[in-house]
Parts: C-alpha cells; structure tokens; sequence
C-alpha cells in the first residue's frame, strides 16, 4: 500500500517520535513522511521517504506562526508547503493518507490540510482512504462547545477512520473529548505506541565506566523548551548529593530549549554529571538507568512503561495533558509526581535518594503495541 503520512510538530518533538514510531512499522509498505517543524535528528527508517516542508513551529502561547527561516514571509512560506503537498499527491497516488492530530489539533494548519483533504474527498488523486492520528489526551481548549462541534464536522465529512493511540480500557476517548460518541467514522484503539530500538543496543553503564555500586540517574525534558525548571533543579540537587551517593547523572535538555537555558546548565557539568541537547540513544540510557526524572509527556511515560525504570516526573502544567497521565499512572504505581515545591533542590535531592533504592515495578496491564496493532489495521484495510 502506498501511504503518506503527514506530521506537523509545533513546540515539542513527542509527536514527530511517536510518528515515526508509526512509519517504522509499516516496512511491507510504500510511505512517505511529510514533517513541517524544525529540523530534528532522528533515524529515519530505511523504507521510508522523508520530506520536509518549510518549517514552521509557533509561539509558547501557541497563537503565532513563526518561519524557521527569515528570508520568506508566512504567506510565501504556505504557498509554497500547500504546493508542495498537492504536487507529492498528485505524483505519489497514495492509497492512505495519514494525518497526525488533525482536526483534534493543528487548527492553525487548515491553510493546507482542508483544502487537500476537500481534493481527496473530490477524487482529484483517485481513491484514497483517509485517518487521523490521534494521541491518548486532548488539550484543553478555551470553548469546548465550539471546538468539538469543528473538530465533529471536519473528521466526520472528511475523514474514513480514527486511530486513537491509547488503550481504550485505560485512558478512552470520551475522557477528554465528550461528545465521542458522536464520531460516526470507524474508530481504532492502536494501544500505545512504543519505541523499538533503530539500532544495535548499547550498554550505557559501561560506556559511561560505572560499576555496579554507582547509581546511573537519567534527566530529560521532551523537546526542551518548557524543561529548564526541572532540568536545572536536577543538576542543582544532584551535585548536593552525588559524592554520597556514588551516582552518576545524565541530562538531556531537549534539541528545542532555548540557548541561554542551555548554557546556564552546561555549565554545571562536570565529574559525575554530563550535560547534552540530544542522544539517538536514549532508549538505552533509560533501560540502564536506576532512576528516570523528567516531564510527563505521552513518549517519556512510555518509555518508563516499556523499560520499567523507577521515575520521577514533574508533568507540564501549560495544559491538562500532562496532569492528567501522570495522575493516572502514578495512581497504578509506575512512578511518582513531583509538585512544584519539590523542585526546591533540597527537597528534590531528598526525593533522589528515596527513589534511588526503590527498584520495584508494578505488573500493569495497559496495550503497548500500538505499531504492531496499526500495521495489522492497514493490512486488513487492503483487503477493502
């Protein structure tokens, strides 16, 4: 099947990972992967096409577009996005078109998704089936009344399914998004999506030369750019501690956070406690780790999930996302939230310390395959 998968990250890059969490599932297929944020590292699978539209990413109170570059204006910059994708369909063909987060989300980018979803619905690039990508919470809005009945009227003219990526017997749609039961369009419960290593697994603690009695603690803050708080607090509480502790800390900021923010940090590095924006290896960091502290993000808590590390997390309070799947897993024992006050490096150290001995992990039951689970719901959309 030929599938064109579109991604638009603003402020962090969870919905760029978890999207190609996705594609990399799907090696049986012909898929591309349009992204329009800011350039990020990643390992792009092999049997997937990566195109890039001129970046765009907004403003912290997510009302403004900015262009990454400053030698087009916006409106030079969505002629030239919207051309840009008319014309991959109309050479490609797909047969599926995946849209992450839209119309739940993304709003601002109706410039050129509804008019390319009006072409498809038309017929302009043959028969093609089209789904929306959708996490497990939603962002709060300002007037829900309005908003769910945009989202109702866009994903039920427009749109032939629903893939939630969330176990339904965990986090369901209805939760934050009431009127769910109106979507009259197929839904799908992907279960949750997981990262599976792109490469050879590495061991971090004897990369690192730590010995087995040396506590590995491992610090991270999503995309960066709401981190700093946290990240600054960790680096603060663990040079209280680490020479008592034998512990060793590993930070990673987050490619987007802000320049000054960085520098502030990095410059705590020394012996015992390194400092970077980013590692391809996280994944293997965190299966070394002893304990995990960071924000609450949908790929961070499954990373906690799927390598059972002892945690800490200090969820975004910009929105009810964060709050709300800390809430709930910290409820099933998975790990533990830390308030604002806690921040206090003291405090923070206190909390290090504890979490530091406690290596136990509940036995939880919540669908981890949301990748395998997709690839087999585009299988037997074929055989339609």
């Amino acid at each position: 099947m030929k599938i064109i998968f579109y991604c638009q990250y603003v402020f962090g890059v969870g919905h760029l990972f978890r999207s190609v969490e996705l594609v990399r599932a799907l090696e049986d297929h012909d898929v591309i992967l349009v992204v329009g944020g800011p350039k990020v590292e990643i390992d792009i699978p092999v049997h997937v096409k990566l195109v890039r539209l001129p970046a765009l990413y907004m403003d912290d109170k997510f009302t403004t577009l900015i262009p990454q570059t400053c030698t087009k204006n916006i409106d030079q910059i969505k002629h030239e996005r919207k051309s840009t994708l008319f014309s991959l369909f109309g050479q490609f063909k797909p047969d599926l078109f995946i849209v992450e987060l839209y119309p739940f989300g993304r709003t601002i980018f109706g410039f050129e998704l509804m008019p390319l979803l009006q072409a498809i619905r038309r017929g302009d690039f043959g028969k093609v089936h089209t789904a929306c990508s959708l996490r497990d919470i939603l962002v709060k809005k300002r007037d829900p009344i309005e908003y769910e009945q945009r989202v109702l009227n866009i994903l039920n003219e427009l749109f032939d399914h629903l893939l939630i990526h969330s176990d339904a017997d965990f986090f369901p749609l209805d939760e934050t998004f009431s009127r769910a039961q109106e979507i009259i369009i197929p839904v799908f419960y992907t279960g949750f999506v997981t990262k599976k290593s792109a490469h050879e697994p590495i061991n971090t603690r004897e990369m690192l030369g730590l010995n087995r009695k040396q506590k590995l603690i491992v610090a991270s803050a999503g995309g960066g750019r709401s981190g700093y708080r946290l990240l600054n607090s960790v680096v603060d509480a663990c040079i209280f501690i680490k020479d008592s502790l034998k512990m060793h800390l590993e930070v990673f900021t987050g490619p987007f956070m802000d320049s000054d923010q960085y520098l502030k940090i990095k410059k705590k590095s020394g012996p015992g406690i390194h400092i970077k924006r980013f590692t391809r290896h996280f994944m293997d960091s965190l299966q070394s780790a002893d304990l995990s502290v960071s924000m609450a993000g949908y790929n961070t808590c499954m990373d906690i999930l799927t390598t059972k590390a002892p945690a800490l997390v200090w969820p975004y309070k910009g929105d009810q996302e964060q709050i709300l799947r800390a809430q709930r897993l910290s409820g099933l024992g998975v790990f533990q939230v830390l308030n604002d006050d806690d921040l206090h490096p003291v405090r923070l150290a206190a909390h290090i310390s504890r979490a530091l001995f406690n290596n136990t992990h509940p036995s939880i039951s919540i669908d981890l395959n949301g990748t395998v689970n997709m690839a087999k719901w585009i299988e037997r959309l074929e055989k339609i």
